[in-house]
């Protein structure tokens, strides 16, 4: 005969699902229509980063990339005055 434990087991499962359900179909009414939000949030930061290049990473903002650059990985060398 089966054990009825695993039945149990089942319904927690199905329980976690319809959360995870619920959770992503909040997030969905959040995101509304913008569907590319992470796309946007990407290309604010390129430019961001691309204008604090062209700027020598001198201008104000540009401080959190100083610990990327200055390494072969990189390639990119800037004389930091610090």
């Amino acid at each position: 005969m089966k054990e009825t434990h695993n039945h149990a087991q089942v319904g927690y499962a199905m329980i976690m699902v319809a959360g995870s359900l619920a959770a992503i179909g909040l997030i969905a009414l959040f995101i509304g229509g913008d569907g590319l939000y992470a796309d946007n949030i990407q290309r604010d930061n390129t430019a961001h980063f691309n204008e604090c290049k062209n700027n020598d990473f001198k201008t104000e903002g540009c401080e959190k990339y100083h610990s990327r650059i200055n390494s072969e990985i990189s390639r990119i060398y800037i004389d930091l005055d610090e």
